[in-house]
């Protein structure tokens, strides 16, 4: 879904004479997590005329970040009978508007992935593995530019590339944590199809039952997909550690990993999809000349070196 133009239209609800907040239209959306991301596609919006993004400050009242300066946000908001003091909304709770007509998308999408997850094997589901294929997507600094996804695919015998592929396609998602996968499936999927050959395992720049619904990237792509997936984090999502064990609640959810002795922190493996928790972890091990598992550290060196060249 194009989580930008549901956004800001919730914005155009906004009458005249009044104001909402990034956390009123955050639990619009759904979810009170998207605060940020509102802020950032407040940030983003090509046209303040169209959509009245000024209108949007923090929930205590003060004013907030605006494109084209605090200035003309406060120029606009006057124009609109809204006031400003010592940068403060005047009589904030008077104008403020929470009253949007929404279906909350976000609670929808939770609910998808907590049906999802019933899908998710956290056992081998493969004979051999012959190959493993690392994807990782790279994001312009303009939102509305096409993001471009990687993939480099390698033997497991030899670690040899075996493959390489790119694709440039839009995302209509903006970053929220625990919705990883809502923002990258369009190029992942993209990404996947355009292989000449399917992977044993595939591995991905997020996580697999590491995640507050036991379903990050690694599992939604590898139950969409339906081909055995690893997680691999470079920040801890949820978790409490123990012995390089990571825990949810007394449940196993993945491990931390710190082979390299120019890494300063570790990463977070968990089993995605079709696979174990110890072969995801010995797979990662197998790869990791460096903090990254090879597949992924390439996959990653090559959609940000396609994606500058592009630019």
């Amino acid at each position: 879904m194009n989580l930008f133009e549901y956004t800001y239209n919730l914005v155009r609800q906004i009458p005249l004479g009044k104001i909402s907040s990034y956390g009123a239209v955050a639990r619009a959306l759904g979810d009170i997590i998207a605060s940020r991301a509102v802020g950032r596609m407040m940030n983003q919006n090509p046209d303040a005329d169209d959509m009245p993004c000024y209108k949007i400050v923090h929930s205590d009242g003060k004013l907030g970040g605006f494109g084209l300066g605090i200035e003309d946000k406060i120029r606009r908001l006057k124009e609109d009978n809204i006031f400003v003091k010592d940068g403060k909304i005047v009589d904030f709770e008077k104008v403020l508007f929470t009253d949007f007509e929404t279906d909350y998308p976000l609670k929808k999408l939770r609910n998808e992935q907590i049906e999802l997850s019933k899908k998710v094997k956290t056992t081998d589901d493969f004979n051999e593995i012959k190959t493993v294929a690392g994807l990782d997507v790279a994001y312009p600094n303009n939102e509305f530019d096409d993001a471009c996804g990687a993939c480099v695919v390698m033997d497991y015998k030899t670690k040899q590339v075996t493959e390489e592929k790119t694709v440039f396609a839009k995302t209509y998602f903006p970053y929220i944590p625990t919705y990883l996968s809502y923002r990258e499936l369009p190029v992942i999927k993209e990404l996947a199809n355009s292989l000449d050959s399917q992977p044993t395992i595939l591995m991905l720049d997020g996580n697999g039952i590491l995640h507050p619904y036991r379903f990050g990237l690694a599992s939604h792509i590898g139950v969409l997909l339906d081909i055995p997936s690893i997680g691999v984090a470079k920040s801890l999502l949820i978790g409490e550690i123990k012995d390089n064990l990571v825990t949810i609640n007394n449940e196993k959810r993945g491990y931390t990993l710190l082979l390299s002795k120019r890494a300063e922190k570790p990463i977070y493996v968990s089993t995605g999809h079709k696979i174990s928790f110890k072969t995801s972890l010995d797979v990662v091990k197998y790869f990791c000349n460096y903090k990254i598992p090879e597949p992924l550290r390439l996959a990653h060196m090559l959609a940000k070196t396609t994606l500058l060249q592009r630019c």
